[in-house]
């Protein structure tokens, strides 16, 4: 019966046990009740082995090398322990083994019950893992690891060493994997651990793995995999993939704590590796260089050519007969950024022909500026979702792309991409229309004095229309120059006091994140107290402790020299730009757009009645019919338009300063997401309404520095639109009242 026992342990089938694990029927008379109970529990530890067996058998067929491994694993462990404990079970009993049979020829069943009483709980847990093994189909690397690391936390020791082997075992395999991409930058057909485009597969890292070193992996594969995609003249040396390699070998991830200082220690050294081979310093100078150029208009004069290139390419289309002459497509733009550069420092820059404009909606025939009252509509309580200005330069979306090619790709994100061209369709069109208002200037001055030749000092008509077309003119006059000044403000804050400076301390920290990661091979810059004081850096280039940090808000830069620290200085830097430009600012966006679009109007119309708000005498309507004390319908048509204009213009101004006076005590700063998202779109491009919440994340005190950096930025803008007191002095119209208009606001008169 013993022997029946042990084969029926070692997994054979045997007529004790006919169903699952009970005693046959016919022997239960034959046994005493201790016996049974023994007998049942050998049967249900052989029945458990038995379905194991069965199990790893069915697995060990399965195309994931992961649970292959595992099931190599666990059958490993049944031969080496469990079945090798059968064996020298009835090997002791052949022996007659005092410790295991009585007296010499008894051998009792509670023994061999107690010997293999340590397989009871390992079998339980082992069953219930294999059978949510064969539950899924498929199971991600990051998945399986997590469930064993779970399992394995448990106060059994046996259950926990048992599964801790096993999951030991998976992330072996799955580093077998990591160490491929890390080190050879290849990824495997079946189970890869990321797509084609270096993005990770969803499961393909355990939870035990941080965020940083998701980041670190998925840079160096892409790094290395790019590299050699490319056949870059350098590739990675050996020597130093051997030692990566080496790294990789004596860590596992569930010691997170190593295996995350392993990891970064492998991209540190991939990225001085590629900052000195692949991408160095001055390629990225020179994009961020064409990038300022063109996208912020820090070209003054290509920015100004290319806006007239468009408006006469507007005209010149216009103006042609009907055909496909009349229609503007991408071709043209791209013709108009070309003759746009001639004469200008853009002429032989190579950068110009990675520009690209794009029509999201397709070719077009261009259209006159609407006369219509769009900027009354606009301005409400309820702001709009987002709100954009790539459609005020052409009529339509107009989006300026810049084509990122090897190895710039590394440095610059799709995302940076599309906040460049958001800041530009918003910088280009301010341009534009102070560009506009200056031509509108100029035309009225023309008229003016070309009407000075006829009339003398006076404005011509009888004594009553004389009057009314002198306010005419002058309410004309002041609509221009109230237009022209805000403009000029808002436009030399832009370009001075954000773009101009943000660059140039963007440059600055290039130059010393340079120095700090790779002494000797940078070009010393000269010293910026402003700068560095502001940036927490030391005059080395090193980085300053916290403590120590002032006002700047910038990122702190580490002992090397990595691509996403870069990335990091640049975003901070997209993020002041949007903030200090107020491209960021809900609330300000929705009140400068209708401003535009008014400055617009008034243009347009001062086009359409010939460049001069007066009518010429002549013309008909110009004069009063039948009577010398009328005013002529012309007149009094133009003086409620210009009217209209003036107090549309002049209610949008007010609006603008309060709002902008709130945004420095209404928080609108501190939003925080996370950064990592990408940014939302809509139909025609990019949604501006999601640039703060994207950028702003919170850094903790360096978050309220860039707090106090974003709202400097706004004092100076409100100091420029204050410099009078026009803003801020009470009054009705922006004039100033006396005592009993204060009183009569307040309800007390």
């Amino acid at each position: 019966m013993i022997a029946e026992v042990l084969l029926v342990l070692a997994g054979h089938d045997s007529s004790l046990f006919p169903i699952d694990h009970t005693v046959n029927p016919a022997f239960a008379p034959l046994l005493h009740p201790g016996e049974q109970q023994c007998l049942e529990a050998l049967g249900l530890i052989a029945l458990r082995y038995k379905k194991i067996r069965d199990a790893c058998s069915v697995l060990a067929r399965s195309q994931s090398r992961y649970i292959c491994a595992l099931c190599a694993t666990l059958k490993q462990i049944l031969r080496d322990e469990y079945e090798e404990l059968v064996i020298d079970t009835e090997a002791k009993v052949l022996k007659r083994d005092a410790s295991l049979v009585a007296r010499g020829c008894f051998v009792p069943l509670s023994s061999i019950r107690a010997t293999f009483a340590e397989w009871d709980a390992p079998f339980a847990a082992l069953l219930s893992l294999l059978k949510d093994l064969e539950s899924r189909a498929q199971w991600p690397p990051g998945v399986l690891i997590d469930m064993l690391m779970t399992r394995s936390q448990t106060g059994v020791h046996r259950i926990s060493e048992i599964l801790s082997r096993l999951c030991t075992a998976v992330q072996a395999v799955w580093r077998t994997q990591v160490v491929a991409f890390l080190v050879h930058g290849s990824l495997s057909p079946t189970e890869p651990l990321a797509s084609a485009n270096y993005i990770l597969v969803e499961g393909a890292l355990p939870s035990c793995v941080s965020t940083q070193s998701r980041d670190s992996i998925v840079y160096v594969g892409r790094a290395i995999g790019t590299v050699k995609s490319e056949k870059w003249q350098k590739q990675l040396p050996r020597s130093l993939a051997l030692e990566h390699t080496k790294m990789l070998e004596t860590v596992l991830p569930e010691d997170r704590h190593t295996f995350d200082r392993v990891v970064a220690e492998i991209r540190t050294n991939l990225s001085e590796w590629l900052w000195v081979n692949v991408l160095t310093r001055r390629d990225v100078e020179e994009a961020v260089d064409s990038l300022a150029s063109y996208f912020l208009l820090r070209n003054g004069e290509f920015g100004l050519s290319l806006i007239r290139e468009i408006e006469r390419l507007k005209v010149s289309r216009l103006t042609a007969r009907s055909g496909p002459s009349t229609m503007i497509r991408e071709q043209d733009l791209h013709l108009a950024l070309l003759r746009a550069s001639l004469g200008t420092t853009a002429e032989h820059d190579p950068s110009l022909s990675r520009l690209r404009f794009q029509l999201p909606s397709g070719p077009l025939r261009p259209l006159l500026p609407s006369l219509a009252n769009i900027a009354s509509r606009n301005v409400s309580t309820t702001m709009p979702d987002y709100t954009t200005f790539d459609d005020l330069i052409l009529g339509t979306p107009l989006i300026l792309t810049y084509a990122v090619a090897w190895p710039l790709d590394l440095f610059l994100q799709p995302s940076d991409l599309q906040i460049y061209a958001a800041l530009f369709a918003y910088v280009a069109s301010i341009r534009k229309t102070h560009t506009r208002i200056h031509g509108c200037w100029s035309s009225l001055s023309n008229a003016q004095r070309a009407r000075r030749r006829w009339t003398g000092l006076s404005e011509g008509g009888t004594s009553e229309d004389l009057e009314v077309r002198k306010e005419l003119l002058r309410c004309g006059w002041g609509v221009v120059r109230e237009m022209n000044w805000f403009l000029d403000t808002l436009l030399g804050y832009v370009m001075t006091d954000v773009i101009d400076l943000e660059f140039r301390r963007l440059k600055t920290l290039l130059h010393k994140s340079a120095e700090g990661g790779n002494p000797g091979r940078a070009t010393p810059v000269p010293r910026d107290d402003h700068a560095v004081g502001k940036e927490g850096t030391s005059q080395t280039g090193a980085p300053l402790s916290s403590s120590q940090n002032s006002a700047g808000g910038a990122p702190s830069l580490p002992s090397h020299l990595d691509f996403t620290t870069l990335r990091n200085i640049h975003s901070t830097y997209l993020e002041r730009l949007s903030i200090g430009t107020l491209l960021a600012n809900q609330e300000l966006t929705a009140i400068l757009r209708p401003i535009l679009e008014v400055c617009e109007r008034f243009v347009a119309q001062v086009e359409r009645w010939g460049g001069d708000v007066l009518p010429a005498l002549l013309f008909e309507g110009s004069l009063a019919a039948g009577g010398h004390d009328k005013v002529g319908a012309m007149v009094e048509e133009r003086k409620g338009v210009v009217a209209e204009i003036n107090t549309t213009l002049q209610s949008l101004l007010e609006s603008f300063y309060e709002q902008l006076s709130l945004s420095t005590s209404r928080q609108p700063f501190t939003a925080t997401a996370d950064a990592s998202k990408s940014m939302l779109f809509h139909a025609n491009g990019l949604n501006v309404s999601g640039l703060h919440a994207t950028f702003m994340r919170s850094r903790g005190a360096k978050g309220l520095e860039n707090d106090g950096e974003a709202r400097r930025h706004v004092e100076r803008l409100l100091l420029r639109l204050d410099f009078n007191g026009g803003f801020s002095k009470t009054g009705i119209g922006r004039g100033v009242m006396d005592a009993d208009d204060i009183l009569k606001q307040g309800g007390l008169v």
